[in-house]
């Protein structure tokens, strides 16, 4: 597996966004879900709307993955929102369903999504599928959540295991901002 980097810029996320947005509603979707669930890659494309759309349509505001449960925040659900009013989805199909059968997209693809818009965007680094858990789990970790909780939601053994995965320095310092 090849080392990617972590978008620790904002906007260079925003720009990423705005990039995908423009060439597919299902690989903004993809973006989105990916920098905001922190599930990898394998977990996303095999995802059926029936596991983000109840019987009565609504959005899930959680679902559950692998024993866990997993919050759709509002930047996915209007994401879903934009998805949906451009393509009409089956309860059964996939979420990420490719253009070319009733199967989802491939891991390949999925990389080449995100790798193209990269470079779009002006990132030098390397980007790839890990690129959009990386990125979830730093700025959670940023925005004062416990690297224990993203440990835990990683399955990674130890915390220093964490922090490396998500670009921490052992240097770096975070202002924890806590609004109560």
């Amino acid at each position: 597996m090849e080392y990617v980097s972590t978008i620790k810029d904002v906007q260079k996320i925003q720009l990423m966004k705005e990039v995908i947005k423009k060439k597919s509603t299902r690989d903004y979707l993809l973006f989105v879900m990916g920098i905001n669930t922190g599930l990898r890659i394998g977990q996303l494309l095999q995802l059926k709307v029936e596991d983000v759309v109840d019987n009565q349509g609504n959005f899930r505001l959680f679902m559950e993955i692998d024993n866990q449960s997993v919050y759709l925040n509002e930047q996915i659900r209007r994401a879903f929102k934009h998805h949906f009013q451009t393509e009409i989805g089956l309860q059964h199909s996939y979420l990420f369903q490719s253009s070319r059968g009733e199967n989802p997209i491939t891991r390949q693809q999925a990389y080449r999504i995100i790798n193209e818009a990269a470079k779009k965007v002006g990132i030098k680094e390397k980007a790839g599928t890990h690129t959009l858990r990386k990125t979830f789990g730093y700025h959670a970790y940023v925005k004062g959540i416990a690297v224990s909780f993203i440990q835990q939601r990683f399955h990674q053994a130890a915390p220093s295991e964490t922090l490396k995965y998500i670009g921490v320095e052992k240097t770096e310092r975070h202002k924890i901002d806590v609004n109560l």
